[in-house]
């Protein structure tokens, strides 16, 4: 028996086919129509649902229907996938809301079904189950899941959408609104946070979780017994009580968290509320609502713009040379053993399985060293996130010393010193008599110029600027940077060694601040231009909670102290002296020795340290939150113009995603350039777009 019907497929879909076998269940209980969902790909083409894997899945069950004797209906995917969901390729292809609504009632048509069905229905999740993969098995009697499922979660609202095919409104039914929140808001909005299988079974999700290697033979089997009455699966209805309560406090918690800077998030809260009193036919009926409302928006397409830079361009970044001239790394050095370094040194141990060797000027900052990156094993194997005998294997791979001389075998060394232009060429003249004429010298400079620190040296073609992002091991960025002389060879290793470490890698070019710290530093520069003319200190921190990103401007500077970010300033007057103002009153903060804006220690409601307010100048030009906010994106506009046109980047998707991956901009919003072109700061000054219409946003 065979559903394999391809009508109706979108242009490009990849059609998910619905195939049917008849299974004698043992213990004698009958036998079960068994699905398996598959698009005749391997593991690395995850099955989704279009409009023919739909009617594939549609026609399956009018089969099932018509064959006589089935006592149970049962739902698998291939090996390691379930189902990832939509085939959100197709979404470009909608241009009006209708069509939107009959995607969001086709899924719900379908899918409703194994939950109206005369026989019990089984979802057995072998592995990835993402989205309409996730809502499928909710629609169910019963559900198994894979301790292997790698991948487990509802993230629409991650892109701009809500869980629309059943999920809304059958998610806080099974399990209550407040753990129903953490698996569609919380988690979603939490970089995509993956449910893991042992959690998704104690929320009481899935029914019951088997291993791997013989995962769909125990599932057969408890299903059987399930069907004897050896087995009886009992379930009670959430408390309703409390369920306005969760939802109020949920709702006061996204206010602070977003400040309604995005709608899906909203969007998903409400059809969560409504779940506690609205009929399966009501809650159905919202959801398709509300997916046609979100995806007709700009706030989705950006998202899926934002998606495929990051799933794409960034695991392919443009301008990187041919990956055969990359030379083997076999020993890397680390010049430094501060928190920076042992960062370093512990991700290219961990990535790269290769020895690594810290330096720095004195055996009580090694030892400190050496410490952190203990700590941290200590703490990976105490989470369960490491096995002891991998913790001990790393730990013996990095060593320390005062001196240099163990890099003469290093085929990478990278420097993370004190961010001055003198400290770091004396780094590279030493590193160059003691290295090999192959090895790669890289800087972790957040803003100094390559070319300048490699201008003094024998072989400047083999240094890089490798800028990674603070905390090493979760930021996913990295900026690779050549200098004037810097070969190919010396380029592909780097873009190589970053691949291995599992960064998201971009080519820029070798100016003051390169990207993020370029573009973050005007913000600064801007929000405090705007407080020395005289607005307030709150309203200038509030004014940039529409651009969503994770911190405002003065906790960012708290976070990075004030010295800091006053120093990189100063290298962004240096070189752009009319962009980059010198704020008089950041510097008094730095003299005084301020921490910050706000009282130190301070968490959740940061209030403003008085005696850095007594310390401002301030003129009597105060600007409410609506102009510091249209000050900083005409600001970032001039500035993003400048860095296409300087040939900075290859293109604004380089500027998105650098900004996306090191400076947190939500997907919702796209990146830097959809917010600038949707908020009409593109044209208003710079008097063009960078993108155009439908590429992060609705066609016209």
């Amino acid at each position: 028996m065979t559903a394999t019907q391809t009508e109706g497929a979108l242009p490009g879909e990849v059609v998910t086919h619905a195939r049917v076998r008849l299974v004698d269940l043992p213990l004698g209980a009958g036998s079960m129509a068994l699905i398996t969902l598959d698009n005749d790909r391997d593991h690395t083409r995850p099955s989704t649902f279009g409009p023919a894997g739909l009617a594939s899945l549609d026609a399956a069950l009018d089969q099932i229907i018509a064959t006589p004797g089935i006592v149970a209906v049962g739902v698998t995917g291939k090996p390691f996938i379930f189902a990832v969901g939509a085939d959100l390729s197709g979404i470009s292809h909608v241009r009006v809301r209708e069509q939107a609504i009959e995607i969001a009632q086709l899924g719900h048509n379908v899918f409703r079904r194994f939950g109206e069905l005369d026989v019990p229905t089984f979802a057995f999740v072998n592995g990835a189950a993402i989205g309409g993969g996730f809502e499928l098995p909710l629609h169910c009697t019963y559900r198994t899941v894979s301790s292997g499922a790698a991948a487990l979660s509802l993230p629409e609202v991650f892109l701009g959408l809500v869980p629309g095919w059943g999920g809304a409104w059958l998610l806080p039914n099974l399990i209550g609104p407040a753990d129903a929140m953490q698996v569609i808001l919380t988690n979603a909005m939490t970089m995509n946070r993956q449910l893991k299988p042992a959690e998704g079974r104690k929320l009481g999700i899935f029914d019951a979780m088997f291993e791997p290697a013989d995962f769909l033979e125990q599932s057969l089997t408890w299903a059987a017994r399930v069907l004897t009455g050896e087995i009886v699966i009992t379930r009670k209805d959430p408390d309703r009580g409390l369920w306005d309560t969760v939802i109020g406090f949920a709702r006061s918690t996204l206010d602070a968290r977003t400040h309604g800077a995005f709608k899906s998030p909203y969007a998903a809260l409400d059809l969560i509320a409504a779940a506690k009193t609205s009929t399966r036919d009501e809650g159905f009926a919202a959801e398709d609502e509300s997916l046609a409302d979100l995806v007709m928006g700009d706030e989705l397409r950006a998202s899926l713009y934002a998606f495929d830079l990051v799933q794409k361009r960034a695991k392919s970044p443009v301008g990187a040379p041919d990956r055969s001239l990359a030379r083997p790394v076999t020993l890397v050095g680390v010049v430094g053993a501060g928190l920076m370094a042992s960062q370093l040194a512990l991700l290219f141990a961990k990535r790269l399985q290769v020895p690594v060797i810290m330096t720095d000027l004195d055996q009580d900052r090694i030892d400190k060293g050496l410490a952190f990156v203990r700590e941290e094993l200590e703490q990976q194997v105490a989470k369960g996130r490491m096995k002891p005998d991998m913790a001990n294997r790393l730990g013996a791979l990095i060593s320390a010393s005062t001196s240099k001389d163990g890099f003469a075998d290093a085929s990478f060394v990278i420097e993370a010193v004190f961010e001055n232009m003198a400290v770091k060429q004396q780094v590279f003249a030493e590193l160059e008599a003691i290295v090999s004429d192959t090895c790669v010298i890289a800087s972790n400079t957040s803003s100094l110029s390559l070319s300048e620190m490699s201008s003094a040296m024998s072989h400047p073609e083999r240094v890089v600027g490798f800028h990674f992002f603070n905390p090493v091991a979760v930021m996913p960025l990295l900026e690779i940077i050549p200098s004037a002389s810097t070969d190919d060879a010396t380029l592909a290793t780097a873009f190589a060694v970053g691949r291995t470490l599992k960064k998201s890698t971009v080519l820029v070019q070798d100016t003051p601040g390169f990207v993020v710290n370029r573009l973050l530093n005007l913000v600064m520069a801007e929000v405090f231009r705007a407080v020395d003319e005289g607005t307030d200190l709150a309203v200038a921190d509030r004014a940039l909670r529409p651009l969503g990103m994770p911190m405002s401007p003065f906790t960012l500077m708290q976070l990075v102290g004030p010295a800091v970010a006053f120093h990189v300033m100063e290298v962004l007057h240096d070189a752009f002296p009319e962009r980059y103002p010198l704020s008089d009153n950041l510097r008094r903060i730095v003299e005084a020795g301020k921490p910050g804006i706000f009282v130190p220690g301070g968490k959740g409601n940061p209030k403003l340290d008085p005696e850095v307010v007594a310390l401002l100048e301030q003129g009597d030009t105060a600007l409410d939150e609506a102009q510091v906010l249209e000050r900083v994106a005409d600001a970032l506009a001039r500035e993003a113009r400048i860095m296409l046109d300087d040939g900075v980047v290859t293109g604004p998707q380089d500027l998105d995603l650098c900004m996306i991956l090191g400076a947190g901009m939500p997907f919702a919003l796209g990146g830097l350039t959809p917010y600038l072109d949707r908020s009409g700061a593109s044209s208003r000054a710079t008097g063009k777009r960078f993108l155009a219409p439908g590429i992060a946003s609705l066609p016209e």
